[in-house]
């Protein structure tokens, strides 16, 4: 199986399926990604979130804020399973979805841990990481204000965000506050979107 023109092992694409059907049957109880973009499962979401470790997969230490219905934080803890090493700390809130993703963590066999908390607390329970990834989920000024603990702490510190078409406006105004090297990968998914790389970051004031 291929993963965006990558090989996976017939392990990941069992893990990758089993993953799918939790997906499935959960999504009929909860609401883990808007109804209308379930059909599109494989390529919209999980092909979508492979793209994040596939730009990192060297990394063994992510934390996945906001990880909602598994996307990218579950697709990152089945591809670090493959790998064979390396965590992901996923952080999500709601309690529900993320009884969800601990059944999936368990049943996938994925490395990873959910963190039941609000994201503003994160970082007094996971003390460190190499990379933050994010989708769907704010506007890239309030992400990078949720990544600034972690920065104190790991100046080498990568931030990879799922961004749509709108995603020059939030840079814009995210330039007001912070300096960051930047790499724009174009989504190999969705022709609109891209993956926002971001590195030394620096606030300004």
């Amino acid at each position: 199986m291929e993963l965006n023109g990558v090989r996976v092992s017939r392990e990941t694409q069992e893990r990758l399926q089993h993953f799918a059907q939790l997906f499935q049957k959960w999504a009929k109880a909860i609401n883990l990604v808007a109804p209308s973009t379930i059909d599109g499962l494989w390529r919209r979401h999980i092909a979508d979130s492979a793209q994040i470790f596939q730009l990192h997969p060297a990394t063994d230490h992510w934390v996945d804020l906001g990880s909602g219905g598994g996307f990218p934080g579950i697709i990152t803890a089945i591809l670090l399973a493959e790998k064979g090493a390396g965590h992901v700390d996923l952080v999500e809130s709601n309690q529900k979805k993320a009884a969800f993703l601990r059944v999936c963590l368990r049943e996938c066999d994925a490395r990873g841990a959910v963190h039941a908390i609000r994201i503003e607390d994160a970082p007094t329970v996971i003390h460190n990481c190499d990379v933050i990834s994010a989708r769907a989920l704010a506007e890239l000024e309030m992400l990078l204000d949720y990544a600034e603990p972690w920065l104190h702490r790991n100046e080498n510190l990568c931030l990879l965000l799922h961004k749509g078409r709108d995603y020059e406006r939030e840079l814009q105004k995210a330039r007001g506050r912070w300096q960051f090297d930047l790499v724009k990968h174009q989504s190999v998914v969705e022709r609109d979107s891209v993956i926002l790389e971001l590195s030394h970051l620096r606030r300004l004031n």
